[in-house]
């Protein structure tokens, strides 16, 4: 059994007695209740009386135990943002507790758990993101999350924390915890989730991707899709899931994957990018104000490097817009040559030099990408070559509007 593998196993097993204390303490707390008052408020919808009542089911208590049942409660609860509901829903499809055991579906509610700030469910995405449970595998993110728990005073999450630390580099320690100092907890109104909210007026987010292969390998940014429990594309066909395969924090890159037939782009390497060479890209800013059909932005490349000088990322002049992260940056051949991916903050640049930043972007550079890419050999081995001929701009606006796609996460 390899290291990590040695620390997963404590990690669940601290887990399993972090589960019986809590069962304990819930016993003790409907004491004073009847079931049968529980029942009735939770027939009503009223949310943490249903979660109540899935816990009898879970335990037998004050009734016959029955999983399935305590399943059916926990679900109608974490529809309606109840995280203790949610947790345990993921402990349930962690475990195939009462429904067939699904890592993908334990990672989804334990995610929704953590994001309102639920310690317990931070400690078990942590978990999961750790080991590659449901979920591609991602050591800064695992760190973050159980580093979130153990401020919360979570001992369980404290032990795990140490562990992690023995196969963590130093800078990604670092950058986990700046994750999460950055970290805000957000509370869920009800049914969230619900198929309303599964229309594309309604994500919790909205980027841009672009397709890379033609059997639907898209690429977009972290920061897009990284708090998501749910990942939709909105095409030319309509709506279609989305899966995230890989994830390169450090760089700002996402991995997704789609069912269907698309036309993807090439990638050519950066290096190959020449200060004021005219660049474009297609995306979707702002779609609650500007709508859903795609939109051009074109500039130049005005700095070889980012901000500080940071060697990851071109400096472009052509406007963009939240919205449009993860759009393809392309050259005049019409080849991939960055992701776009932030603007200058204006607060930053106000407070620094008393005026307000202008057209000021930044895209990550292709080359990195390609590097990310050599680590997946069965999507990398599907990337088209680059274009080598000059195409007319206007059929270079083309291709990247078929390999465009708007990105919503919810």
């Amino acid at each position: 059994m390899k290291a990590n593998q040695l620390v997963l196993l404590f990690m669940f097993l601290v887990l399993g007695e972090a589960a019986a204390q809590q069962t304990n303490s819930e016993s003790r707390a409907l004491d004073s209740r009847t079931v049968e008052e529980f029942r009735a408020k939770a027939e009503k919808g009223e949310a943490n009386a249903q979660f109540q009542i899935g816990w009898c089911y879970l335990i037998g208590q004050s009734v016959p135990l029955d999983k399935a049942e305590a399943v059916i409660w926990f679900s109608k609860s974490a529809e309606q943002g109840n995280v203790d509901a949610q947790n345990n829903l993921g402990s349930c499809y962690a475990k195939g507790d009462g429904v067939s055991k699904d890592d993908t579906e334990a990672a989804r509610w334990y995610r929704r758990a953590a994001e309102q700030g639920n310690a317990v469910a931070e400690h078990n995405l942590g978990a999961c993101l750790w080991n590659g449970d449901g979920v591609p595998v991602d050591f800064v993110e695992a760190y973050k999350w159980c580093n979130l728990a153990s401020a919360q005073g979570f001992d369980a999450a404290k032990k795990t924390l140490s562990s992690f630390a023995q196969s963590m580099t130093t800078e990604q320690i670092a950058e986990a915890q700046r994750l999460s100092r950055e970290f805000v907890p957000r509370i869920e109104a009800p049914s969230s989730n619900s198929a309303h909210s599964n229309s594309p007026a309604n994500p919790s987010f909205s980027g841009t991707g672009f397709f890379i292969t033609d059997d639907g390998y898209l690429i977009t940014n972290n920061h897009v899709v990284k708090d998501g429990v749910c990942v939709r594309l909105l095409t030319g066909t309509g709506l279609i899931d989305a899966t995230v395969v890989k994830v390169d924090a450090a760089n700002d890159l996402a991995l997704l994957k789609a069912n269907g037939a698309f036309k993807p782009l090439p990638i050519a390497a950066s290096r190959t990018v020449k200060l004021g060479g005219t660049v474009a890209t297609v995306g979707f800013p702002d779609i609650g104000l500007q709508g859903f059909a795609p939109k051009l932005a074109k500039g130049e490349i005005a700095s070889l490097a980012g901000a500080a000088d940071d060697p990851r990322y071109f400096q472009i002049s052509l406007p963009v817009q939240p919205g449009n992260s993860g759009g393809a940056l392309v050259d005049a051949r019409g080849n991939v040559v960055g992701i776009v991916a932030a603007k200058l903050d204006a607060s930053v640049a106000l407070a620094a030099t008393g005026s307000l930043p202008e057209n000021v972007n930044y895209a990550v550079k292709s080359s990195l990408l390609l590097s990310f890419l050599e680590s997946v050999p069965d999507v990398d081995a599907k990337i088209k070559d680059p274009n080598t001929a000059d195409e007319a701009f206007e059929e270079v606006v083309k291709s990247a509007q078929d390999a465009a796609v708007l990105v919503l996460v919810y």
